[in-house]
């Protein structure tokens, strides 16, 4: 059977109950989307961008994007100063989840961010609204202080973000703000029950690889960033929209204006990327049931765990 048909006809039998999603999920570097374009010739699919950096046009350089060919949805669909949470990626993917099923296609989420991921596939509970009032007065504060004030009213959800990540400090705060309730008790308070099935799949390198891997890539891309960088600020952008929060942009943006040497900003870069592919590792290890697949024929072991989650 060819392989288009046949991975309609996985599809459609898997609709006969709940429908079945695949999530290729895990750390930064370690191959979600080769594994996921990989998985989605052999069963018929189509791949679903769950990475934050991917979705902001412009930023080319460090995001890891795939080349257009590969007809990766949720690619190059946000301005660099649209501001982006797992709320709103939930809201963008949602209907092109649901037209890949209805197109008989079988769809593959593929992305590190575990946020847009568990908002995507299993919900997330109902939050208030945005506050601009209220925002511009919490953006207005230092990130130590945002965290250290949600430290004493949401301890729990202050040590799942990074202190020097402003953008999910003031939404956290401004949920206690606007409902008197900690963000962490309206999250356990349960979700929507979602309408599929998901697979969970990773690869799982060595640690030491893993780093290779991100040391490699970064000095691959470093130059290139602090080179769209200085073609994008000051002329085209500020320097400060919501893209600019990328793993490897702060430090991008600081060479090419001068304040940091390559070499510094490149040693900076890998080691926040390291940081961030151990929270990865956590998350996913502790959030979601992932089956974690040897590097050796990767999307061969995908294939047969579809298969047999299909029966």
């Amino acid at each position: 059977m060819h392989e288009d048909a046949e991975g309609a006809a996985l599809a459609s039998e898997s609709l006969t109950r709940a429908p079945l999603i695949v999530a290729v999920v895990g750390p930064t570097a370690s191959g979600k989307t080769d594994l996921a374009l990989s998985l989605a010739g052999r069963l018929g699919g189509a791949v679903v961008s769950a990475d934050m950096g991917q979705m902001y046009r412009l930023l080319d350089a460090g995001t890891a994007k795939p080349p257009a060919s590969a007809g990766v949805r949720l690619v190059d669909v946000l301005d660099p100063g649209e501001p982006s949470d797992a709320g709103a990626y939930a809201r963008l993917a949602r209907p092109v989840v649901d037209d890949i099923l209805a197109s008989g296609r079988v769809p593959i989420v593929a992305g590190g961010t575990g946020l847009y991921v568990r908002a995507l596939l299993e919900g997330l509970a109902p939050l208030p609204p945005r506050d601009p009032e209220l925002r511009a007065r919490l953006e207005a504060r230092r990130p130590g202080e945002l965290h250290a004030e949600l430290a004493r009213r949401d301890p729990v959800t202050a040590a799942r973000i990074d202190p020097r990540n402003p953008a999910r400090l003031v939404r956290a705060l401004e949920v206690i703000e606007l409902t008197g309730r900690p963000l962490s008790a309206q999250l356990a308070g349960g979700r929507e029950a979602p309408p599929w099935r998901t697979l969970y799949l990773a690869v799982d390198r060595p640690r030491s690889e893993l780093r290779a891997r991100i040391q490699a890539r970064a000095e691959a891309m470093f130059p290139a960033m602090v080179e769209e960088v200085r073609r994008l600020v000051p002329g085209r952008l500020r320097g400060d929209e919501p893209a600019f929060r990328c793993l490897g942009y702060p430090q991008a943006l600081a060479c090419a204006r001068g304040g940091l040497p390559a070499s510094e900003g490149l040693r900076l870069m890998v080691d926040a990327t390291n940081a961030y592919a151990r929270r990865q590792l956590t998350w996913f290890r502790r959030q979601a049931p992932t089956r974690w697949l040897s590097p050796a024929d990767a999307a061969g072991q995908a294939e047969r765990l579809y298969r047999e989650a299909l029966t």
